[in-house]
């Protein structure tokens, strides 16, 4: 066992054999860490048998170093499916038998994370006391629950609630249908955990009761131990697995630095030392109390004067990139949500030039309540799926604001939705490709800054459009807009 993961199955109270397993372990020379959940289904002893042996295929798949931990998931995903459906038509006793699985590669040095996903069995990322659910579950159920038309508590009373519409082993569908297994990536950051589970602690266990219990200072052991009792107590209806991974890494906390005139000056005040009037000296005491004020004086003086030009400093340093709209009191707006602290982390923390946004991580609409920053050099932002950014309506400001620091910004496939101005930049090159903005009267505002009191001779780029390239409102295929 390592300190920073840990798994854990139980059969739980009512059933008399274990169809769960579970993987926790490091591959490719520890370089990272795999973690899985895999729940089988189809009677006795036949989901055991599929579990087994979708287990087998993901760790002779994923001992393999490709490059590309994505494909070979879903290379070991097919494999697994593909074994336990000539399985059930070669043996009448397993003929009903599948398994649903959640499949994890966590990066820990390099703050990142791709999973790989089919059925109800789920996967959470835990960041800041939060607890925000990655996985889609692949049943009616937990598409009414997904879609709010379901709350938490009545998803896990439905009678239909373990009824799943993909699983590996059904059929053949994966292989032809490429939406078949969810996958995507993310970053995850030093004090980040993920929480893998099978549907028996999450039928048992709701959503802030599973926050209590792995937040905290216990060991990741003690944390999955307490989910599995506690799912125990409330029933244990069904086998019970939980793995816990976590970026044991140490929080990175970023210090606040003075301009160097400001550092200078600080020095300065190490040659005043005032005379205290606890400690008699050579001098009258009057002498000694004037002598005390007026260095302490002058260092108040000084530390002041430090103060005022730091704010100041860093106060123009803000506006170079903040537009006058968003100067107004943040204290009235809402403070931001799960997707929106999801987003501005990932383009704080993308490692290279490229950032995928799956819709399978980013519940679309994504409600905006306050400006979202793009402050790399390059990058390149992908949507795969339909990724909305919508503004909350106490909001006024814009979507994005691409710091002059970047050089090229790249956008395609978003959609804004309802921004006065949805993207705000400062002399930098910003490229659209197959993006809409629905309700947005100023699309893209770019503020061109010029030195003062000098000539200047440019030329503004013209811009062109493919015909149906137009604002326009997109209409996703569950009808909403």
């Amino acid at each position: 066992m390592a300190e920073n993961f840990f798994g854990l199955t139980d059969t739980g109270k009512v059933r008399d054999n274990n169809e769960d397993t579970f993987i926790a372990q490091f591959i490719l020379n520890k370089r990272y860490i795999l973690a899985c959940v895999i729940d089988g289904v189809g009677g006795y002893h036949g989901g055991e048998v599929a579990a087994a042996i979708a287990k087998e295929e993901i760790l002779k798949e994923l001992e393999k170093d490709k490059g590309d931990l994505i494909s070979e998931m879903i290379a070991a995903f097919k494999r697994a499916s593909s074994k336990i459906f000539t399985e059930r038509q070669t043996n009448k006793e397993h003929e009903q038998m599948a398994c649903v699985a959640t499949l994890v590669v966590a990066d820990t040095q390099n703050n990142q994370f791709v999973y790989a996903h089919v059925g109800d069995t789920r996967l959470y990322l835990l960041r800041d006391g939060s607890l925000i659910k990655i996985s889609k579950d692949h049943s009616f159920v937990g598409y009414l629950e997904d879609s709010g038309r379901l709350t938490e508590t009545a998803a896990m009373k439905h009678p239909k609630r373990n009824e799943i519409n993909k699983a590996l082993g059904f059929s053949e569908q994966i292989e032809t249908d490429d939406t078949y297994i969810e996958t995507g990536q993310s970053p995850f950051l030093p004090g980040d955990m993920l929480l893998l589970c099978s549907d028996g602690l999450t039928d048992m266990v709701d959503k802030k009761d599973i926050t209590n219990l792995i937040t905290g200072d216990k060991t990741l052991q003690q944390k999955v131990v307490a989910l599995i009792e506690t799912a125990n107590n409330n029933g244990g209806n069904d086998n019970i697995t939980v793995v816990l991974v976590k970026n044991d890494k140490a929080p990175k906390r970023v210090e606040a630095t003075l301009p160097a005139s400001a550092e200078k000056k600080i020095i300065k005040t190490e040659n005043f030392v005032p005379v205290s009037e606890n400690h008699p000296t050579a001098h009258t005491p009057t002498v000694t109390r004037v002598k005390s004020s007026s260095n302490l004086t002058i260092v108040l003086g000084v530390i002041c004067t430090v103060l005022l030009v730091s704010s100041v400093w860093l106060y123009q340093q803000w506006q170079k990139y903040k537009p006058a709209e968003e100067t107004t009191a943040a204290a009235t707006r809402p403070p931001r949500n799960e997707q929106e602290i999801l987003l501005q982390d990932a383009f704080n923390n993308i490692k290279g030039d490229t950032l995928i946004l799956s819709d399978s991580v980013f519940k679309s609409p994504i409600l905006v309540t306050d400006t979202l920053f793009i402050k790399v050099d390059s990058l390149f932002i992908k949507a795969k799926g339909n990724i909305i950014l919508q503004r909350d309506t106490a909001y006024h400001g814009p979507a994005i604001v691409i710091s002059p620091t970047a050089k090229i910004t790249v956008l395609d496939s978003l959609q804004f939705n309802d921004f006065s101005t949805a993207i705000y930049l400062n002399n930098t090159a910003l490229i659209l490709k197959n993006t809409h903005f629905v309700n947005c009267p100023v699309p893209v505002l770019n503020r061109y800054i010029f030195a003062g009191k000098k000539n200047v001779t440019a030329r503004f780029p013209v811009l062109t459009m493919p015909a149906d390239s137009v604002s326009k409102p997109r209409v996703s295929t569950n009808g909403t807009r």
